[in-house]
């Protein structure tokens, strides 16, 4: 019922948008307002110079102290945005770290309950089963190619890949006995 009378509270993040859309109208006011006084001060020159061609001395002195006092404004304008500017960069690392934080939250929940659901010793064991059993399927395909190489292996087989080799050899102009005392001497 209160809400019907002072509206509804806004969220920490409602309220960021709400200063930072502000923030940036002000910017813009000022942006606004600072090339208005520019325009004038482009007018104050040519009105200076045209007064000071008509030999106008007394309208150029006051119109001189009206262009510095132009250009100081300009200068208060280009201060003051940037001091706004500040301010609402100062909101935005804010904003960001905020959202920094509430993401670490998310994810120290999930770590915790990760954690929690970890059993270590339980995982240990499982690793050292699956070590164990993977060490042995290995010894056991290795027996199994030595015993498949020495049923499959026959003695022509050998020969024809010696045979192949010399051929290879001898085509690209190397002996089969200058290949072994090449390698005797690499030794």
């Amino acid at each position: 019922m209160m809400d019907f009378l002072f509206g509804s509270r806004k969220t920490p993040q409602e309220m960021l948008k709400q200063n930072q859309r502000a923030l940036n109208k002000a910017q813009r006011d000022l942006d606004r307002e600072r090339t208005k006084l520019e325009a004038q001060e482009k007018k104050l020159i040519a009105d200076i110079k045209k007064s000071a061609k008509a030999n106008q001395m007394g309208a150029c002195k006051v119109m001189a102290k009206d262009l510095v006092r132009t250009r100081r404004y300009i200068q208060k304008f280009y201060q003051t945005r940037t001091q706004v500017q500040a301010i609402s960069l100062q909101i935005q690392t804010f904003q960001s770290n905020q959202q920094m934080a509430t993401a670490m939250k998310g994810v120290t929940k999930a770590l915790a309950s990760m954690n929690k659901g970890a059993n270590l010793p339980q995982i240990s064991k499982i690793m050292e089963d699956f070590a164990r059993e993977s060490e042995m399927m290995d010894m056991k395909q290795e027996v199994m190619n030595d015993a498949m190489d020495d049923a499959m292996e026959d003695e022509d087989d050998e020969e024809e890949t010696d045979q192949i080799l010399s051929q290879v050899l001898d085509e690209i102009g190397i002996d089969m006995n200058q290949k072994v005392l090449i390698l005797i001497q690499i030794l």
